[in-house]
């Protein structure tokens, strides 16, 4: 062996613990060891598995991050939720004012109704006075970005 190039090795080193002050002497290279968890106080170990060991409050952090992840994914399905609501106002399509002015005095104020006039046919949504092919793609468009299905159309006699 080198000389000169091994730490000192005590034979009597004291450990302490910090949670029940429970102390033994050991070897070591440092002259006392400070553990915050011993064999005397862990629950492993004394038997009391049903109690959970908290140090630092990790477990309640690890419960507050699981209930934020919770009421994230909760408050997202509940937006996803209502952008695909069907009875939304057309004017949430962003058409335009004369189409919008259109489609009401058609009756037609809500995306169900104007998904329903579709249904009938491309023809049907282009008898609406004010309401040209251009409003037809726009329209289809911007419902079938909002997440709709568009119902398939009655074929054309």
């Amino acid at each position: 062996m080198k000389a000169k190039i091994h730490p000192t090795y005590y034979e009597n080193a004291q450990v302490v613990c910090a949670s029940c002050g429970n102390t033994w002497t050991t070897g070591s290279t440092k002259k006392s060891i400070h553990v915050e968890v011993c064999s005397r106080c862990h629950p492993f170990f004394s038997g009391e598995q049903t109690r959970i060991l908290d140090v630092e409050g990790q477990v309640d952090r690890f419960y507050k991050k699981l209930q934020a992840r919770q009421s994230y994914v909760e408050q997202t399905k509940a937006r996803e939720d209502a952008k695909k609501a069907p009875a939304k106002p057309v004017a949430e399509l962003e058409l335009g004012a004369r189409v919008t002015e259109a489609l009401a005095k058609a009756g037609i104020t809500t995306i169900a109704q104007l998904m329903a006039k579709l249904a009938e046919g491309d023809e049907a949504a282009l008898a609406i006075e004010g309401f040209g092919r251009k409003a037809l793609i726009d329209s289809k468009k911007k419902i079938r970005a909002m997440g709709y299905e568009l119902p398939e159309t009655a074929p054309a006699a």
